[in-house]
């Protein structure tokens, strides 16, 4: 028997493949399944199920895809109710895998359906136990993503609470939690680093899981301080739920090379939204007009998410050349299938054939400190709350990249803007959404906060 977790660290995501005896089980897969496939002929297994813990809401799986290449079966756990070829299974219920056998408990509370997986050695000992998103290192599934009519989330949080003390806090102590997500993601809020844990260390450090915790207990600090989920997670889950068009078509829609001139017809001819991932840096020193700058280094799939509405929303991409199928691969994670082609030979093409460009007007901390001692600056600080809180710039405005479309109207348009986040990922986002929206004299300020902490610029906290 093996168990590896194939951990992708932008979506904070985990990915299992077993195999035991020339047989193997993927648990809630990422959207491209070559990889799986691979591993499985790598060590001549053949692919016989695929789990899936719940409908997730911040990725779309590739459980139909797999199954539709392998002919494994998709399983999913009691109540699930699906529009493709599933099996629905019994909490409690057995299923061989090789020498080994996996026990889906039904474990609801972060949504209904939400099903942990526990793995049984050949003389039937627990070992490891795949959670979803029911049981994170450090943390339990936000129980507000999955309400419904009257449920509400302190329903499923009593639901959670109950899932945990039933089913999984009664298993041997030595049992390996294997989570769907670690830090980063938001479907916690208080994940740890770690991307797997004994259960029994998990009792004794992950506050949910106090021996001493009342149901009422339990309730008030699991839904405390929950942040808004991000506006494509329905999306995601209906994907799941109902289907979705195969990787295949979707990649190769995306892998059309255009011409500069091809590339400005298709623009003007469609609509689509050209969406530029090279590093901010270099998006700084020029770039198409009216594109959006969100970096692939960064955590480009949620923030894409976060940032563009619609998930049907035609794309043309301009990226780093021999990085368009990554991209367009990473896009299809969080559900935008609809990339029509990418800009051949990247922005330098552009600029050789004599287009139009744009730039941002950047500064480095010394050059902020300057200016802030001599003038008084409008400073715009897209950090969450949280993070302003602990330390922001005296005077600066609080305006967080996650609701720039919402709070458009906040950005003064008669002043020059000095932007920044706590690196200057976010920053360069922001700034070029507003240059997109017709707010020009915008000033990038790198490095960020972390860089102007460390000036004469008087910094504030709030008690």
């Amino acid at each position: 028997m093996k168990i590896e977790q194939i951990y992708t660290g932008c979506l904070a995501q985990g990915a299992y493949f077993i195999v035991s005896n020339g047989e193997a089980a993927v648990i809630d897969p990422l959207r491209e399944v070559v990889p799986y496939i691979q591993k499985a002929e790598k060590v001549g297994a053949r692919i016989k199920y695929v789990f899936e813990t719940h409908f997730h809401a911040d990725f779309v799986s590739g459980h139909i895809d797999l199954a539709e290449k392998t002919g494994a079966e998709i399983v999913y756990g009691p109540g699930a109710q699906t529009g493709f070829k599933a099996y629905i299974a019994e909490d409690g219920e057995d299923f061989k895998l090789g020498d080994v056998t996996i026990r889906a408990l039904h474990t609801p509370g972060h949504t209904l359906e939400s099903t942990s997986y526990l793995l049984l050695d050949m003389s039937a000992k627990p070992v490891a136990l795949f959670s979803g998103d029911t049981l994170f290192i450090g943390d339990v599934g936000r129980p507000d993503l999955a309400q419904k009519g009257d449920l509400t989330m302190e329903d499923l949080a009593g639901i959670l609470y109950d899932s945990l003390r039933s089913k999984i806090m009664p298993l041997p102590d030595d049992v390996i939690v294997y989570p769907a997500h670690g830090a980063g993601s938001a479907c916690g809020k208080n994940m740890s680093k770690e991307t797997s844990d004994t259960l029994g260390n998990q009792k004794l450090f992950n506050y949910a899981l106090r021996a001493d915790m009342t149901k009422e207990e339990f309730i008030q600090e699991v839904t405390a301080g929950l942040p808004e989920p991000p506006q494509y997670f329905p999306g995601n889950v209906k994907m799941n739920r109902d289907g979705y068009e195969s990787i295949d078509d979707v990649l190769e829609r995306g892998d059309e090379a255009l011409s500069p001139e091809a590339f400005e017809a298709k623009a003007n001819n469609t609509g689509a939204l050209i969406l530029d991932t090279r590093k901010p840096e270099l998006f700084a020193q020029g770039f198409i007009p009216n594109c959006i700058n969100i970096g692939i280094d960064g955590s480009f799939a949620p923030w894409v998410g976060a940032l563009i509405p619609d998930l049907k929303q035609l794309l043309l991409i301009v990226t780093e050349p021999g990085k368009e199928e990554e991209v367009v691969t990473r896009l299809a994670r969080v559900g935008y299938d609809y990339t029509i082609g990418y800009l051949n030979g990247g922005f330098e093409a552009w600029k050789e054939a004599g287009k139009e460009i744009d730039m941002v007007e950047s500064v480095d901390a010394r050059q902020f400190a300057d200016r802030f001692e001599s003038d008084g600056l409008e400073v715009i600080d897209v950090r969450k709350p949280d993070e302003f809180a602990s330390g922001h710039i005296e005077g600066a405005r609080n305006l967080p990249l996650d609701y720039i479309n919402d709070l458009m109207p906040e950005f003064p348009k008669d002043k020059k803007l000095y932007i920044h986040c706590a690196g200057g990922y976010r920053s360069m986002v922001a700034a070029s959404i507003l240059k997109s929206r017709g707010i020009d004299d915008v000033v990038n300020i790198e490095g960020g906060f972390g860089a102007v902490s460390k000036t004469n610029v008087p910094v504030l906290t709030e008690a």
